[in-house]
């Protein structure tokens, strides 16, 4: 069963929790709204679904509600942000907008982030780029779920990527991936609704394929894109590896299996290599390559051009990434956002610890 509801009740429950574990109005109502914007375009395992876990984190004490987020390092086009172990909700926006206001000087700008916590959906954080006309690219490492190509042991997060570019006429281009085939979030809604699944998502503790969505809590581990070696897994494990490598390694965040776990049950692991969570953001002025009404012309013509490709029997039109997420977007804000009841008990038990109406 489901529950509608508005994005505006939800924005303000999910905002008065964020005030209530001590972030400051604008920090509250920022990571509110990029929470958020997960359930709008239809990625509702990073949405209103992950709030209990970021209340469960700060009630370890390992999520700093007022953090100092600053520049520890820079060029004219490159900084490291330490985000002080505040919510990724912040912390990201805060370095996407270097990288931006870098991009505005020298044309492009780079930022990788350290001692960061999980930053909601990647596409929120890419799309800032699109109103100054630049391309937007985002990617963080994750928990550590996820075995390479022949191994049984959980090494790399679900380690999305995302990529913004803008359009004149036609929307923007917007593409946003978890480099698995299928990310965990995934996996807790088909527990939620008891199902079991789809081939190549999961492995058992030894390597076995597996269809029960539960692998993960008996030692399992997710499966890089691709599934396993005959459809290109190593492919899919080498994409988590660059995002590992660009978000951590680079920034000086925790790397690999060192990455901190979502879930406030498990514990750190030990020796740690770095600083929290590590994420990559990079902006790039369209007009440092050409000018930019040009390449938005050129743009609407890519876009078209595919849209208009033959498709396959039985298949209306070739979608553009970002095409079903708008789409989703326009219809949740109109009609609501459906909730799962697992998720609505969820919630309702934040509220009545925060003593919050829901």
């Amino acid at each position: 069963m489901e529950q509608i509801f508005s994005y505006g009740q939800l924005r303000d429950f999910t905002r008065d929790v964020f005030l209530k574990m001590g972030c400051s109005a604008g920090h509250a109502d920022l990571a509110a709204t990029v929470l958020l914007s997960a359930d709008l375009r239809g990625i509702d395992s990073h949405g209103v679904a992950r709030l209990s876990g970021y209340v469960r984190l700060w009630e370890a004490g390992r999520i700093n509600p007022t953090p100092d987020i600053r520049i520890v390092h820079e060029t004219p086009s490159t900084a490291v942000v330490d985000g002080d172990g505040g919510l990724g909700l912040v912390v990201a926006p805060f370095a996407m907008q270097v990288a931006i206001d870098k991009a505005k000087i020298a044309g492009t700008g780079w930022v990788s982030v350290r001692h960061s916590n999980h930053f909601g959906i990647a596409g929120y954080h890419a799309m800032m780029a699109l109103e100054q006309d630049m391309i937007g690219m985002a990617m963080t490492n994750a928990s550590p779920l996820v075995a390479p190509t022949f191994a049984t042991e959980r090494m790399l997060g679900t380690n999305p990527i995302a990529v913004a570019i803008p359009a004149g006429e036609q929307p923007p281009f917007v593409a946003d991936f978890a480099t698995t085939t299928a990310a965990n979030g995934k996996l807790e809604i088909l527990q939620r609704k008891e199902q079991e699944a789809p081939e190549g998502w999961v492995q058992d503790k030894n390597g076995n394929p597996s269809t029960n969505p539960n692998e993960l809590k008996s030692g399992g581990a997710l499966l890089p894109l691709g599934g396993d070696r005959e459809h290109g897994s190593h492919k899919g494990y080498c994409l988590g590896a660059i995002v590992d490598i660009f978000s951590a390694v680079l920034s000086g965040a925790n790397y690999g299996p060192w990455a901190p776990p979502f879930v406030s049950f498990l514990p750190l692991p030990p020796d740690p290599v770095g600083k929290g969570l590590g994420h990559f953001f990079g902006a790039m002025r369209t007009d440092a390559f050409r000018p930019a009404d040009e390449f938005k012309a050129h743009m609407d013509t890519w876009i078209n051009r595919f849209r208009s490709a033959q498709t396959v029997p039985g298949e209306e039109k070739v979608l553009i990434p970002g095409d079903p997420e708008r789409e989703m977007q326009a219809l949740r804000l109109e009609a609501g956002i459906p909730i799962l009841a697992p998720v609505v008990k969820d919630l309702g038990e934040v509220a009545s610890k925060f003593k919050i109406n829901f």
